[in-house]
């Protein structure tokens, strides 16, 4: 029997030289397109067909920016859920072999859960006067993370009740693999979302010099690379990573100064619940109002300017295009290692000339967390408008003892007369 248990064991026990070969990805070029191309080189044929689905892709980013935020926030939640099912659809091909019970029907009923947990989460923080006006949605919020951890507790139970003897290790295995798809692509997808509420701005520049840095890097490349960068990823080179950074810090300081002029782009989004609509109208922060800046002695001789007039997000997007250029190309080397591990060239086939939607979007995963944590540490304060929110779902009794404390606290300051005091 121990030999036998040896033997099962090995099963699970299998090398990177054994891991099966996925089938190739179909080339799904429209056909107008190929007929077009077909008397160039493959690399030159590869840059057309990149080009032209880029600039498609561009456009349709830009009419759904103009839709407004929900439809962004669609947006976002349609990218996460086609790169989780890139993810999980090599997991399946990997090991369908072995015929594991439940995988793919637990896969993506984790991800509805933990989708629930998230976005429930958000309904909560920023839809509070919607809530407030729906018994059932209140009971929803009130007991929400109890919900949440009872919807993954069946899941998690389903998976043990899903173990099969001789296919142990490899199950967990699957299971790791779950979890770790469901913290690059949900989490971050949230992330995301949590930092357009912010203001779209925190949004476009952001994505726009992932995108931008991408482009650039690839145009520097192909024209001018003859540095290899990684092993990782043999087409990229010091050129192109060079190029690429100096071409999306301009661009994330123009791009800014624009964008900085709109009260469409820097209010923050909220919902209204009287109109049912998302609205971005406020008084612009000092973030995005003009202000004078002291040119460095060094520049005023270059430039010939003592002073220089911009808006102070302009200084911050610096430091979001150099993130973009310098360390968001590390997530698409991480990507380019587990497609190697699996002797794959894309995640899927789903655009012509870029793969699937996850080897689009690899550098953007990191970006977001960036942008949050950046925002949180250095430019977010108290929100009174999130606070009014949460103060008017407090019981009456619970109101007015906040209203005399914030008197009492007033007329100590010497804001208030005491002579108010009731």
């Amino acid at each position: 029997e121990v030999d036998l248990e040896e033997r099962l064991g090995e099963l699970d026990l299998r090398s990177d030289s054994d891991i099966p070969d996925i089938p190739p990805p179909t080339d799904s070029t429209p056909e107008i397109l190929k007929r077009a191309l077909s008397g160039l080189s493959a690399r030159w044929k590869n840059w057309w067909i990149r080009g032209i689905l880029t600039l498609a892709m561009i456009s349709v980013f830009f009419l759904i920016i103009y839709l407004g935020s929900f439809m962004l926030m669609l947006l976002v939640l349609s990218i996460q859920v086609k790169c989780y099912h890139e993810i999980i659809t090599i997991g399946y091909r990997v090991y369908h072999s072995y015929d594991l019970p439940w995988f793919r029907s637990l896969s993506w009923y984790f991800l509805l859960c933990v989708n629930y947990f998230f976005y429930g989460e958000t309904v909560a923080d920023y839809f509070a006067t919607f809530v407030q006006r729906r018994e059932q949605l209140q009971f929803l919020i009130r007991y929400h993370r109890f919900i949440s951890f009872a919807l993954y507790l069946t899941g998690f139970c389903m998976f043990v009740l899903s173990l099969v003897k001789k296919h142990y290790r490899l199950q967990f295995y699957m299971f790791a693999w779950t979890h770790v798809t469901l913290l690059i692509t949900v989490t971050q997808s949230h992330l995301v979302i949590q930092n357009l509420f912010e203001g779209m701005i925190w949004f476009l520049v952001p994505i726009s010099s992932v995108i931008c840095n991408d482009i650039t890097a690839y145009i520097f490349g192909f024209f001018f690379g003859r540095t290899p960068l990684i092993k990782l990823s043999p087409k990229k080179t010091w050129e192109g990573f060079i190029g690429g950074f100096f071409s999306t810090v301009l661009f994330g300081f123009i791009f800014s100064y624009f964008l900085a002029q709109h009260q469409y782009f820097v209010c923050p989004v909220e919902y209204n619940s009287e109109t049912n609509r998302f609205v971005t109208e406020c008084e612009p922060s000092e973030l995005f109002q003009m202000k004078k800046y002291s040119v460095p002695p060094l520049l005023q001789a270059v430039l010939g300017w003592e002073t220089v007039n911009m808006y102070p997000f302009q200084m911050h997007s610096i430091a979001l295009s150099t993130f973009a250029s310098l360390i968001g190309p590390f997530g698409g080397f991480f990507a380019s290692g587990f497609k190697r591990a699996f002797k794959i060239k894309d995640f899927a086939d789903t655009i012509p000339g870029h793969g699937g939607i996850m080897d689009r979007f690899d550098c953007q995963y990191l970006m977001a967390t960036f942008v949050h944590v950046y925002i949180t540490s250095f430019i977010r304060g108290p929100n009174p408008s999130k606070l009014l929110k949460q103060l008017l779902i407090l019981q009456p009794e619970q109101q007015l003892s906040v209203y005399k404390t914030l008197k009492s606290h007033l007329v100590e300051k010497g804001i208030l007369q005491p002579s108010l005091r009731g």
